[in-house]
């Protein structure tokens, strides 16, 4: 065997990267395998970077078509879809190729095959020549993210091009005439919306009776009558149980989940978009001993540590929820954590985007989960409509939401529909991470004018009344 690693970490995705340079930063001698040909995993190859570089460009050429004229911009936009992917691609790279250079800076072995954990203390990497290399390492961090979950009950056929997933909706070679996203969450409705922009017609089929399952429901609600402001078609309460290719394309059945007709939707492609499972197989979990639950996730105690001394386990792998954020926030964690630090994550104060137009983001608890709860809230509104920087944007769409607890006035949810709301939830986020109150904020200087002004208007709304409606 080769020198000993301090730490070896599986996967080089958002926890994978954070966790091996900030261990590395803390002194420890550190390498990463990753199966893909460049670092940054599923999130900044074809997941997180390049969606939102799509997100983006088809955002800016519906605001050329449409609200450009109404600001005395008078153009008439054409789409060049090989050009908006190209800008992709290079988003993608420079994202990529910023890991491969922060490993170098921290000198942290890259290693680039597929590792499967062969005890605790060792990790097996199979090169794309077939050969294998064995690292010897005091602990070991399992951070391979997560893979498609398909449709339960229906035998999918991906082809990359009319039955596809998320994987290749962010690389359609033309627009759809009509698109069938199978999945009301954030990955459907987020690519939906990019094909929408740029001219497919979207019909969505989605299992629940609302769209974005746990998100409030106010906001759901309101967010769903945007999109098909928008031109985007919703199938709620509605159970797919075929998803197969026909002369036109694709074709996708659907049944009410309360009962009645099944109904038959034709498209020239189908995003399936129903989530993601943990990708744990083929890791020599079972052999090393290293327990996992009844979805296939990583059973891990409170400081990451799994069944086996020594192995360790972040991100989408475990419970939790499935975002970047909060694995890199465990892979900081894990880190300080193994350099015999006191690492901790706060999973009450992990805010959620969806990055489409406008944007919806939340952090903490949503009515339904106070009231479920028995927790007594006041609740603090504020619509964009009513901030001056909003209407001089024209982007008046949608309203800011803060629950906060009615006897404490300590801040237990924020939820923001509107622009830039992404952004503006990381103030929510930074008030609950301290424990602060609405009045906290309402009662800090924010400037004029800005959309921010909104999520202060809501706070002051929740302990008093907003100023400005």
């Amino acid at each position: 065997m080769a020198d000993t690693y301090d730490l070896v970490v599986i996967g080089s995705g958002p926890g994978g990267y954070v966790c091996a340079i900030k261990a590395a930063q803390l002194g420890l001698k550190v390498a990463c395998v990753e199966k893909r040909k460049t670092y940054g995993g599923t999130c900044l190859n074809v997941g997180c970077i390049p969606s939102k570089a799509l997100l983006y460009a088809s955002e800016a050429f519906a605001e050329a078509g449409h609200s450009f004229a109404e600001m005395g911009i008078e153009v008439e936009p054409k789409l060049n879809l090989a050009k908006m992917m190209s800008h992709k691609d290079k988003t993608v790279k420079a994202n990529v190729d910023g890991i491969a250079y922060l490993f170098k800076k921290n000198k942290i072995t890259g290693i680039i095959g597929t590792g499967r954990i062969k005890a605790a203390g060792a990790v097996e990497v199979t090169k794309d020549d077939g050969s294998t290399e064995t690292l010897s390492t005091k602990a070991i961090c399992i951070a391979t993210g997560s893979e498609v979950a398909g449709i339960p009950g229906v035998e999918l056929s991906f082809d990359a091009a009319t039955i596809v997933s998320s994987d290749e909706a962010i690389a359609l070679p033309k627009v759809p005439e009509r698109m069938v996203v199978v999945g009301g969450g954030v990955i459907g409705l987020e690519l939906g919306s990019v094909w929408a922009r740029l001219g497919a017609k979207v019909t969505v089929v989605e299992f629940l009776d609302k769209i974005l399952g746990p998100m409030d429901q106010e906001i759901s609600t309101a967010f769903q009558k945007l999109l098909v402001k928008q031109g985007l078609e919703f199938k709620l309460g509605a159970k797919v149980t075929g998803v197969e290719k026909s002369d036109a394309g694709a074709k996708v059945t659907f049944e009410p989940v309360k009962g009645g007709e099944a109904e038959t939707v034709e498209a020239d492609v189908v995003l399936v978009a129903t989530g993601r499972r943990p990708h744990t197989d083929g890791l020599g979990l079972d052999e090393a001993g290293v327990r996992r639950d009844e979805r296939g996730r990583v059973e891990i105690d409170g400081h990451f540590k799994t069944s086996v001394d020594g192995i360790y386990a972040i991100g989408d792998v475990v419970k939790g929820a499935m975002l970047a954020h909060k694995a890199e926030d465990e892979g900081v964690a894990l880190a300080e954590i193994l350099a015999g630090q006191a690492g901790h994550v706060n999973y009450e104060a992990i805010p959620s985007v969806v990055y489409t137009a406008p944007e919806v983001a939340s952090v903490g608890r949503t009515e339904e989960e106070l009231k479920k709860a028995g927790v007594e809230y006041s609740v603090g509104k504020f619509p964009f409509m009513a901030n001056g920087r909003a209407r001089a944007m024209l982007k008046t769409d949608g309203f800011v939401k803060v629950l906060a607890d009615k006897k404490t006035d300590r801040v237990l949810g924020v939820h923001i529909l509107g622009a830039d709301a992404g952004d503006m939830i990381a103030e929510a986020a930074l008030l609950m991470e301290f424990g602060g109150a609405s009045e906290d904020l309402a009662r800090t200087s924010h400037a004029h004018p800005t959309l921010s002004e909104a999520v202060r208007e809501a706070a002051f709304a929740a302990f008093a009344k907003p100023i400005h409606i």
